[in-house]
């Protein structure tokens, strides 16, 4: 079944450019992008934060991050989340990390440079730090209380991304595992009606969280804190009703009204530059 593994940001390169070359000849590099937020803390502060996200960047795309990207350049990236694992040669410890495998890259700053922060703004300078995700439920969510009272749960959702192997013209398959964190009111919602193999479509903000193990060793945990959940296959009273009054007999002029004509709306077609199936993994 379809599901979705999709995020956009828009942050600022935070060091030079180093491009690499696979062996079959394809370039690569790993944008380091920190993308400024605020958040509203759990005594209701607005408090600011920034985030670092590890892009890596193929083909093309690669060769023109490498010309032009600079330390300080403002970039809009659209991609899905990756996770790797190896094991650890030392300790032997299973490792992860999860970056952003960009599909579609823009540079936003203009052509004589960026220019100054007008007086006064502060919303309007905001970036972008924006995860959308339809997938499977993996675990049955955990409601926890923190020690000042507010709710949170956490839940796991399982997206596949399917695509061609240019090499061997196998058809190839990855499972991600994304840990959602849920807050407040609709924390204790999702903990009521959310169950495992349910599907979910979540829409938050990517962070990265470190912590410790019982040994002292880093670890790095990615998450997306979620704003919103909605469950998907589900009958939704509001909406049947609508489909239950329209096909019972509407009058085809009420009809013609909400549906503006087709040749009114002129279609558009999309096509990403950077497809799955482009990629030499």
């Amino acid at each position: 079944m379809f599901s979705l593994n999709r995020v956009h940001i828009i942050g600022y390169q935070t060091q030079p450019i180093t491009l690499r070359q696979t062996p079959n000849g394809a370039s690569v590099t790993d944008l380091n992008i920190v993308v400024p937020y605020t958040f509203r803390s759990e005594n209701g502060q607005t408090l600011e934060g920034k985030g670092f996200h590890t892009v890596t960047v193929w083909g093309p795309m690669a060769d023109v991050a490498n010309q032009y990207v600079r330390p300080g350049s403002q970039l809009f990236i659209a991609g899905r989340l990756q996770t790797d694992s190896w094991e650890d040669e030392k300790t032997k410890e299973k490792r992860s990390k999860t970056k952003i495998v960009a599909l579609d890259m823009i540079l936003l700053d203009p052509k004589d440079g960026q220019s100054a922060p007008p007086e006064g703004a502060r919303s309007t300078l905001s970036c972008v730090n924006r995860a959308d995700v339809v997938g499977n439920v993996t675990r049955d969510p955990e409601l926890r209380t923190t020690t000042s009272g507010q709710k949170v749960l956490t839940i796991g959702v399982a997206t596949n991304e399917r695509w061609r192997d240019k090499a061997s013209g196998e058809d190839r398959e990855r499972t991600e595992f994304h840990n959602v964190v849920v807050w407040g009111e609709l924390a204790d919602e999702v903990s009521h009606t959310v169950r495992k193999g349910q599907r979910l479509y979540v829409s938050g903000r990517v962070q990265h969280r470190s912590w410790q193990t019982q040994q002292g060793s880093k670890r790095i945990t990615t998450e997306i804190i979620a704003d919103a959940v909605s469950l998907l296959g589900v009958r939704n009273p509001v909406a049947l009703e609508s489909v239950q009054a329209d096909a019972v007999g509407a009058p085809a002029a009420h009809r013609q009204e909400e549906v503006a004509p087709s040749g009114d709306v002129p279609a558009v077609e999309y096509a990403s530059e950077i497809k799955a199936e482009d990629l030499p993994f």
